[in-house]
């Protein structure tokens, strides 16, 4: 038996005392209603404030109801705990939640005083003076702003105190003595741990009062949390000044067990990791069951408190690298497995055989936040260990344990239910995220570049997790590694590979403090872009990208100068042309939504460049509104405009459009006929309900008003929803961080989002066109009956299932998994549905490239019974394994008709040449030689069957 196996066996031996104590047993529990929760997770090079985490958890806060929210912070600064940096990173911080203030002396006494050295006590303050009732006034430093909030906590959060502890010696030499230990620095946490779980057990998990009750006790590592909201916590316990290498934050919503009390609320600890938890699984039974035959026992009988258990028993006593843990908890099945290295498969396969009943099975997204990555035995690094039912395991010692180093791991389940989105932004500080949203990761970034130059607005790389891929493992994790007096990140995924940006496009950090850029010589500007003046849009465009890879950040600088100047110039009436304003706006646009060659620049950099300019024009119009664009933000009227005071609204000073509603292809292009854009300012209005800016687009749209500019756009959901049947003549453009359901139901307009989506994109969409310019998110249409959407890059998991009638989509990318499963969509060749999956992307210069795959998925059209996939896959890696249900058929004439005009329209909407698209190896091919049919395999069954019919009728 290995020194490893050794340990492992004595500790998790050690632990029977716990059940003679506690009676511990694993407890039945009420199901509540399943929900979305709503986490985040930041890991940065920097120790940043808690107060970047504040907006991103307000913007989220529909992810949750109030009955709990928490926040971890790992690597924190030893002078705002009041101890030295050597008592931080060797002691143990005990957080002890006091519910009951007389608790205390109690619990000092029987669990901290025998068993402990205190070398500190640190009295988390909170805000001074709140009663925390419903019949209270509103508290102004816990109020968010948010629609539907009061501001109000319902219970008393805990009284939290920091116990900075040493096990006393005599304690581990009896420990030792006790178990047949000789030696090991797991010892003394295990020591830790168990003495939590009596604490927990005496003071609150028992049946009666609950009094106390341990939040966190592991090294360079804090938890807190509350019956109330995420950012609940950071206020109440006065965070916002806290600094931490890395955050997670979290909003429940009840999914199963005891959840409305203090100790239910997210995250849970093993011993050194913090976890939060969005979705649920349906086999908390059986885990017990497991966590029981190696003697530990929920205490808060929650889904997610199993988890982290689990976490800690194979990352902590078995010693299992990080990867084996992981596929421990989402295990590669299916065709993932077999398309992974024999030696992964071998190890795999008996990982599963050990833990399969300790995998949490349903939809699920872990995050978590871990400090101290200490080996168990001294010395190099630590052979992995097969537990005793195990032992044929043969473990390659693939992780080094890291001494003081802190992981944001991120993990979602191989079904894939749960939204998840990761992205990472490197410079002179690096940072990772981690998220349920798009949006709660774009608001922490706002929020840190608006005070520090190193960080910028935009991430250089967004994406979405393949749970149980056998290409990166549906995981990434994002370690701090210390060095000298800094600290670097590094992101890797399940498998070790790191997830990096060409550091040769070099970042912009000067964008901060709302400071304005050097305007520069205008005839400078001129001669780099004579188009700027008298070229239309496209020839501007074109310029810039032909003169882009040469430029510096002051050319760019200088040019947006001079384009905001042209937006600032007398605005002629519709009759007389496009104006400076509406071309600024359309030459921003392009920038932003085409893909090209930037030279040194980074694309993030020059992104956040633009948004500024766009947003600067956008105030133009706030403060000189015209006959082209009108302004609307939820602080109310402009004095120069008409006011309707009998229509509730956030505008009542705007009557009917003062031109028509005619049908125009240009962006807010100020021809003749068009009608008036009303640009909304959408910070202010309420994600979704009442004060909703969803309902103020419907207000609007109801008064007559048919084209929409949605600027600074942060979450809200449901944008364009409501607007009713036949809606053809609307069209919205939204600008920023979109939130989830937007273009649901529509039924005629036109939605064009420009950047990356989020989730439930046009849901039960009947008619109208979604353009993005991006990737979108899980459960893309799902039920759509009809319309055509063209995405520029990927779609998450599950796009288009139970679509039916005729939706016609291209998506420019992949789709993770589950595309059109369960497909409805008729015969496309007769006025049915169909999906264009082109399966390319875009490198640095902004070329067109070939994924390593057109659908990395198992799982492509399957159950379908109606319409057809068009894939672009000229070297026929798809496989008939890939299909369930589905087969290959020929590509028509008929059919390249068919799609033809859409992949032509692709080209006007994206600058995807069609041409290119038929190249092959510099070659181009025939449309059969490079795009394959799809359709459903019952499907010459189902003709034969209404030719029959027909007949006979």
């Amino acid at each position: 038996m290995t020194a490893q196996r050794e340990i492992a066996e004595k500790l998790i031996a050690s632990r029977s005392s716990l059940v003679a104590d506690s009676g511990a047993r694993p407890s039945s529990r009420k199901s509540e209603a399943e929900g979305g929760c709503g986490v985040i997770g930041i890991a940065c090079s920097e120790q940043v404030p808690a107060r970047h985490l504040l907006e991103s958890l307000r913007q989220m806060r529909n992810r949750g109801n109030g009955k709990g929210g928490g926040v971890a912070a790992v690597g924190l600064v030893p002078e705002e705990l009041g101890v030295t940096k050597q008592v931080l990173e060797t002691d143990y911080l005990i957080a002890l939640a006091y519910l009951d203030p007389a608790a205390r002396p109690g619990v000092e006494r029987d669990y901290i005083e025998p068993t402990f050295l205190v070398d500190r006590v640190h009295h988390v303050s909170t805000v001074p003076d709140v009663l925390m009732s419903r019949s209270c006034p509103d508290v102004p430093e816990l109020n968010s702003g948010t629609s539907g909030t009061s501001g109000r906590l319902e219970i008393q959060p805990p009284d939290v105190y920091l116990y900075f502890v040493r096990v006393k010696p005599n304690v581990i030499e009896e420990f030792k003595k006790r178990n047949g230990l000789d030696a090991g620095p797991g010892i003394e946490g295990e020591i830790v741990y168990q003495n939590s779980y009596r604490l927990n057990h005496a003071f609150y998990a028992s049946i009666g009062e609950k009094r106390a009750f341990v939040l966190s006790h592991g090294k360079n590592m804090l938890v807190l949390k509350m019956v109330g909201y995420g950012d609940d916590v950071i206020r109440y316990y006065q965070l916002e000044d806290w600094h931490a290498h890395v955050w997670i934050g979290h909003h429940r919503y009840p999914t199963k067990g005891r959840v409305w009390h203090p100790g239910g609320a997210h995250p849970f600890v093993g011993l050194h990791e913090a976890l939060v938890h969005n979705g649920d699984f349906a086999n908390y039974a059986s885990i017990c069951e497991y966590l029981a035959q190696r003697n530990i026992y929920p205490q808060f009988l929650t889904d997610t408190e199993v988890s982290v258990l689990v976490f800690d028993l194979l990352h902590r006593i078995y010693g299992y690298p990080l990867e084996y843990v992981i596929e421990s908890l989402a295990p590669t099945t299916e065709r993932d497995f077999t398309l992974l290295p024999q030696d992964k498969q071998n190890i795999y396969q008996m990982l599963q055989t050990t833990h399969m009943h300790g995998s949490p099975d349903g939809p699920w997204f872990f995050l978590i936040a871990q400090s101290q990555l200490t080996p168990l035995t001294q010395g190099g690094p630590r052979p992995p260990l097969a537990p005793p039912s195990a032992r044929g395991l043969r473990l390659t010692p693939s992780a080094r344990g890291q001494r003081g180093a802190y992981r944001l791991i991120g993990i979602t389940d191989t079904s894939m239910l749960r939204p998840q989105v990761f992205a990472l932004q490197q410079g002179a500080a690096s940072i990772g995220f981690a998220a349920s949203e798009k949006q709660a990761i774009d608001a922490a970034l706002e929020s840190l570049a608006l005070e520090d130059p190193r960080f910028w607005t935009r991430a250089d790389l967004y994406w979405n997790a393949r749970g149980g891929s056998h290409t990166d493992g549906g995981a990434f994790i994002f370690t701090i590694e210390p060095h000298g007096n800094g600290a670097a990140l590094v992101c890797t995924d399940k498998f070790g590979k790191q997830i990096s940006v060409n550091e040769e496009r070099r970042p912009y950090e000067s964008i901060h403090r709302g400071e304005r850029r050097a305007r520069g010589d205008p005839s400078f500007v001129s001669a780099l872009v004579p188009e700027l003046h008298s070229g239309t849009v496209e020839e501007i465009f074109k310029r810039v990208v032909k003169e882009l890879p040469g430029w510096s950040y002051e050319d760019v600088n200088s040019f947006l100068s001079d384009l905001e100047r042209s937006a600032q110039a007398d605005v002629p009436e519709f009759n007389s042309g496009t104006s400076g304003r509406a071309r600024a706006i359309q030459a921003l646009t392009l920038l932003m939504d085409r893909r090209y060659s930037t030279g040194q620049l980074r694309p993030s950099s020059l992104l956040s460049l633009f948004d500024r300019s766009f947003g600067a024009i956008v105030e133009q119009i706030r403060e000189s509104p015209s006959s082209e664009y009108v302004f609307v933000s939820s602080e109310g009227p402009r004095p120069s405009c008409r006011v309707v005071p009998e229509l509730h609204s956030a505008a009542p000073h705007l009557a009917s459009p003062l031109w028509g509603e005619g049908q125009g292809e240009g962006l807010h292009s100020g021809t003749s006929g068009i009608g008036q854009t009303v640009v909304i300012d959408a910070r202010g209005f309420a994600s979704e309900g009442e004060h909703s800016l969803a309902l103020e687009i419907v207000r609007l749209y109801k008064r007559g008003f048919r084209r929409f500019l949605v600027a600074h756009a942060k979450g809200h959901r449901f944008i364009a929803n409501g607007l009713g049947p036949n809606s053809h003549g609307v069209r919205i453009d939204v600008y920023g961080s979109s939130g989830d359901y937007l273009a649901s139901g529509i039924d005629g307009a036109e939605v064009f989002v420009h950047g990356n989506a989020q989730d439930q994109l046009a849901q039960i969409m009947k008619d109208g066109r979604l353009v993005v310019y991006g990737d979108v998110g899980q459960t893309f249409m799902y039920a759509a009956k009809g319309g055509r959407a063209f995405v520029l890059g990927n779609a998450a998991g599950r796009p288009l299932i139970n679509a039916v009638g005729r939706p016609r989509v291209v998506i420019n990318g992949t789709c993770l998994d589950y595309l059109a499963e369960s497909f409805m969509a008729g015969d496309p060749l007769n006025g049915g549905g169909f999906v264009i999956l082109n399966g390319i992307a875009f490198d640095d210069d902004g070329q067109i490239i070939e994924l390593d795959t057109p659908y990395p998925g198992g799982n492509l059209f399957s159950l379908a019974s109606g319409g057809a996939i068009y894939i672009r896959d000229p070297y026929r890696k798809v496989s008939e394994a890939q299909l369930n249900g589905g087969e290959f058929a020929d590509l028509g004439e008929r059919d390249w008709a068919l799609i033809n005009p859409y992949l032509e329209e692709n080209e006007r909407l994206f600058g995807i040449p069609l041409a290119r698209l038929l190249e092959v190896s510099g070659v181009i091919l025939s449309p059969h030689q490079v795009y394959r049919k799809i359709r459903p395999r019952a499907i010459r069954a189902l003709q034969a069957e209404e030719a029959w019919v027909k007949m006979h009728m």
